[in-house]
């Protein structure tokens, strides 16, 4: 077998090739799920984000036909200058059992030692093929967790057993905010602030560090999105004196397809209690079905020990999908 790393960015026939790998993969792996879109596999394997380097490698199967991908980021912020990130190892099941998974493995192994990394994380679904195989390699569980999707041609009801819709409704003291593409300068700063109420989050024992946000960062982080091809909308619930007190964030990979997936969703402490993380997301949703006639779901993780977000999207519709985990090994 061969593997090659590819160029960065890889061309449009190396875009298309990977594309067919995942493709192939996820039929068989996650056949409930919707193949992946090019669009989207594109836009990620193009434009890396500003806090990585990213390093790609292709298996060659016969024929030219690419039989195995793994794709790597490796951080570049001090903070996290010793981990990484395995974005992709994925190979065609026509091709599986002969020993490429764990030569593609051994390349990215190779480059994460050259690079002096001391530990790498993964995110996996449970239960599969991708969980053997990271176990087989020492990876542990670090943060369980679950997919869990959203049907959006359903409304979600206003209370348990009631008969009409839910409507966003904001609690007295409170304005909500939606933007569609970068944040307004003027709204980034407070933003960003209310980001670092993440902190909070359940990141179990994952090595990589949380960042601290400034509006230049958000600015940076979304604008990754769109020039991926993708759109994002953030809405936000703020205060009469320019604090934003809670929000959450959407994103498309494809504009034009079926799925979308829910990224942050954050109450910041001091404002915790007044049902903001239910109003914002029912907001989103409004704004949603409104942009995006051809959306139908939207997917979203949630670690299993974040009780309280997960009652929230259960209120809202959201049901299991399927159980994930971040993985990690140390080198």
């Amino acid at each position: 077998m061969t593997i090659r790393a590819l160029p960065l960015p890889p061309t449009d026939a190396e875009t298309d090739a990977w594309t067919a790998v995942l493709t192939a993969a996820q039929a068989v792996d996650l056949p409930q799920a919707p193949p992946p879109a090019r669009t989207e596999v594109a836009g990620r394997l193009r434009v890396t984000p500003a806090r990585g380097r990213a390093a790609l490698w292709a298996a060659d199967g016969g024929a030219g036909v690419a039989a195995g991908v793994a794709a790597l980021l490796l951080f570049t912020d001090e903070a996290n200058a010793h981990t990484a990130y395995l974005d992709v190892l994925a190979v065609r099941p026509d091709a599986r059992r002969r020993g490429l998974g764990r030569a593609l493995w051994e390349r990215v192994r190779a480059e994460l030692l050259a690079q002096g990394r001391s530990s790498v994380m993964t995110l996996v679904d449970l239960g599969g093929p991708g969980e053997r195989f990271a176990r087989s390699l020492g990876f542990q569980n670090v943060l369980p967790m679950a997919w869990y999707e959203q049907d959006v041609t359903r409304q979600p009801q206003a209370a348990a057993g009631a008969t009409s819709p839910a409507t966003a409704e904001i609690a007295p003291g409170y304005a909500l905010r939606a933007w569609h593409g970068l944040v307004p300068d003027d709204w980034a700063g407070p933003l960003a602030t209310a980001h670092g109420a993440m902190e909070d989050a359940p990141t179990g024992d994952i090595d990589e560090k949380t960042e601290t946000w400034t509006p230049d960062k958000l600015h940076a982080a979304h604008r990754l999105i769109l020039d991926r091809g993708g759109e994002i909308t953030t809405v936000a619930a703020v205060t009469a004196t320019g604090e934003v007190a809670a929000y959450t964030e959407l994103v498309l990979p494809d504009p034009a397809g079926p799925r979308a997936l829910q990224y942050d969703t954050v109450v910041a402490p001091a404002h915790r209690g007044n049902g903001l993380g239910r109003a914002v997301k029912l907001h989103m949703l409004e704004q949603a079905r409104r942009r995006y006639p051809a959306l139908r779901r939207i997917a979203t993780t949630v670690a299993d020990e974040n009780t309280p977000m997960r009652a929230v999207n259960e209120s809202l519709g959201y049901r299991l999908d399927r159980p994930a985990a971040y993985y990690q090994l140390s080198l």
